[in-house]
């Protein structure tokens, strides 16, 4: 069922990996690989096969385990890459990136709160069998 709650919060990291997309077009981390955009891809396949494997509880929470490592990495590079910046972090108009995969991972963890309330709630009714 698509009409759950976890999976809103999992469109709404799905939605921080695609703004971190849009909004980080001018980082360049390494000249010869572009990493923020094959992290963004990433995140956003994972997120999307995570909403749709809503009949595998563990699937979805193991998707959502890899998105959450992904993007506590990417917070690191981005706190990196905005340290190395001229001017150091103090100037609030560097950048917003790192906020997005904070924001990212603050849905997927809501959302595998709400996985594993689904997965108790079927074994407990499966008991009553």
């Amino acid at each position: 069922m698509l009409q759950r709650i976890q999976t809103i919060w999992t469109l709404l990291a799905v939605l921080a990996a695609v703004f971190l997309f849009i909004t980080g077009q001018d980082v360049v981390i390494s000249d010869s690989i572009p990493l923020l955009t094959i992290a963004c891809i990433v995140l956003v396949l994972t997120g999307a096969l995570s909403i749709f494997s809503f009949k595998n509880r563990k699937r979805q929470i193991l998707l959502n385990t890899v998105s959450i490592i992904i993007n506590v990495l990417l917070i690191g590079v981005l706190a990196y890459w905005l340290l190395n910046l001229s001017g150091g972090i103090h100037f609030p108009e560097k950048g917003i990136e790192p906020v997005f995969p904070l924001i990212a991972v603050i849905c997927l963890l809501i959302a595998n709160v709400y996985i594993r309330k689904d997965e108790r709630l079927v074994k407990s009714v499966d008991r009553l069998r």
